[in-house]
């Protein structure tokens, strides 16, 4: 089973609707997270505010901190290597990374529908 373990910059909550502004990066990485979990991947986040001791006691980490700071989070592990820094992963790459296929809801592809709209004026379809 992959295990997923992220660490987050400092922050008051992992959802991203905390606050007067929702972060939306933050919300669809949540839902994310939620997606990976309901698929049986083992997620684990760890927030510097809430959790410094977990920063610390994971050597891979605490180097990544040494050597750039705080720019390198969120910081995104997989089985314990680090396989993202400084940017939430996507769900497909989280999928891919986990060996799943990602949900239909984020991959459809979008259509466009003329500005016309579908009938054809005076047609009477509408």
């Amino acid at each position: 089973m992959t295990r997923i373990d992220v660490f987050d910059p400092p922050m008051c909550c992992s959802s991203g609707v905390c606050g007067p502004e929702v972060d939306p990066l933050l919300a669809a990485f949540a839902a994310d997270v939620d997606w990976l979990t309901s698929q049986g991947v083992s997620v684990t986040r760890h927030n510097l505010a809430q959790e410094p001791q977990a920063f610390v006691t994971n050597p891979l980490v605490q180097q990544a901190l040494q050597r750039d700071g705080d720019a390198c989070l969120p910081l995104v592990l997989v089985n314990g290597e680090i396989v993202g820094r400084g940017t939430y992963p996507r769900r497909d790459e989280l999928a891919r990374l986990s060996g799943l296929t990602p949900s239909a809801s984020r991959t459809k592809p979008l259509v466009r529908v003329s500005s016309g709209g579908c009938c054809t004026p005076g047609s009477g379809c509408c």
